[in-house]
């Protein structure tokens, strides 16, 4: 399986910014589809955005649309995730994850059906 690292956690005001990255080792970077998952403090793990081996197709919670961008860099084995306007109810502990699939268009938005996690990075947004 690939190992996954996030990294670019931290505080910031609402209304900024933050970019979050993820590095993926052990297998080829490119056969997985990739997601962003976050979970805060006494809530369930919710979906927040994915995107498909190549990086044609992404899907957005529509709580996070229009303010987060997701993207990879296949040949830095990395995927980001961009984070504008945070908002105080965007801070969690943020996942990525990983799932080897034969479709390079497709993504995936239920936990399930990812096999690999990294260990999480935590946001925090102050109002």
């Amino acid at each position: 399986q690939v190992q996954l690292a996030e990294s670019g956690g931290g505080s910031v005001q609402a209304g900024g910014s933050l970019r979050l990255s993820c590095a993926a080792s052990g297998r080829t970077f490119s056969r997985y589809a990739m997601g962003w998952f976050r979970q805060a403090p006494g809530k369930e793990r919710e979906f927040v955005a994915a995107i498909s081996r190549s990086d044609l197709y992404t899907h957005y919670a529509d709580s996070v649309k229009g303010r987060f961008t997701i993207s990879r860099d296949n040949a830095k084995n990395t995927m980001y995730l961009q984070m504008n306007s945070l908002k105080p109810e965007d801070a969690a502990v943020y996942y990525c994850a990983a799932k080897e699939t034969i479709y390079s268009t497709t993504y995936y938005v239920t936990a399930t059906d990812y096999s690999s996690w990294g260990q999480g990075t935590q946001v925090t947004v102050s109002s």
